[in-house]
C-alpha cells in the first residue's frame, strides 16, 4: 500500500479505506477506519500522493517525542558482549500531497491502539507513546499496516550482568525504512549500569532495496541537536 500515487486513487485493506475521487471543483478525500472518518476537499486540477509509514508520534495527537517500548520478558545481557534482538513497534500512516517537487502532509492516522504512559517519576517524569513487544531472536511476521519491527543490537560494556526491560526512543531520530511486506528500523542500545542506557537509531535500511520513508520530524524542520536518547530512569 506505501509508495506514490496518481488521483483518483481508491484504497481498501483491513479496516482502512482511502478514497480520492473527481468532482466539479477538485476532489474529495474521504479516509475511514472503524471508529474514525474525515472528509477534505482538495483543490486542484492535478496532483499526486505519497503514503508512507511515518514517526508513531503524532496520533491522537502531538504529545511527546518519546516512544517508550516494554518488553513482554526482561532480557539478560552478560557483560562485555553484543546480541541482536528484534522488537515491534506501532505504524502511523501519513497521506502527503504532491507540491512541485515535494509532499507536503496532508493527513496522519494509526490503525494501531493509543497509548500514553509516564517514564520515570511521577513528579519529574516525562510523557511518552507506549508500546508492549514481544521479543525475537529473529525477523518476526507482522503486518505493516499495524506495526513495524526494530533491529536493536545490544551492547553491554560493563563487568556485571544487566537485566533489560524496555527502550526509550526520540522521534528526532527515528529513520524509517519499507517495502512491499515491512517496515523497519535498525538501533542500538548501550547500556551502562542498571538503570541507565544510551539509544540511538542506525540510518540504514534492514534490507538494501527498501525506500527510505519521510521524516516528518525534519519536515518541519525541527531542530535536532543529537539523535541519542539517555535513560536514566530505569532499563
Amino acid at each position: 500500500m506505501f509508495g506514490e500515487f496518481n488521483i483518483p486513487i481508491n484504497i481498501d485493506k483491513d479496516s482502512l479505506n482511502i478514497s480520492i475521487k473527481k468532482n466539479d471543483k477538485g476532489f474529495d478525500y474521504i479516509r475511514e477506519l472503524p471508529n474514525d472518518k474525515i472528509e477534505k476537499l482538495i483543490l486542484t486540477e492535478n496532483a499526486k500522493i505519497l503514503i508512507n509509514p511515518v514517526e508513531p508520534l503524532n496520533t491522537p495527537k502531538e504529545l511527546t517525542s518519546l516512544l517508550l517500548i516494554e518488553f513482554n520478558k526482561s532480557i539478560s545481557i552478560q557483560p562485555g558482549i553484543r546480541k541482536t534482538i528484534f522488537i515491534t513497534f506501532p505504524i502511523e500512516i501519513g497521506i502527503f500531497l504532491s507540491k512541485k517537487k515535494d509532499f507536503e502532509l496532508f493527513d496522519v492516522f494509526s490503525l494501531s491502539k493509543q497509548k500514553f504512559t509516564l517514564y520515570g517519576d511521577p513528579g519529574v517524569g516525562v510523557v511518552c507513546k507506549y508500546w508492549k513487544s514481544d521479543v525475537f531472536l529473529t525477523l518476526p511476521d507482522i503486518n505493516p499496516l499495524y506495526e513495524g519491527f526494530i533491529e536493536l543490537k545490544i551492547y553491554n560494556p560493563g563487568t556485571s550482568w544487566i537485566n533489560v526491560h524496555k527502550a526509550l526512543f526520540k522521534a528526532e531520530g527515528m529513520k524509517i525504512f519499507f517495502d512491499d511486506q515491512n517496515v523497519c528500523m535498525k538501533a542500538k542500545m548501550k547500556v551502562t549500569d542498571d538503570d541507565t542506557a544510551e539509544t540511538e537509531f542506525i540510518d540504514s535500511p534492514y534490507e538494501k532495496d527498501m525506500k527510505k520513508a519521510v521524516d516528518i520530524f525534519n519536515a518541519k524542520k525541527l531542530s535536532v541537536s543529537t539523535s541519542k536518547t539517555i535513560m536514566l530512569e530505569g532499563i
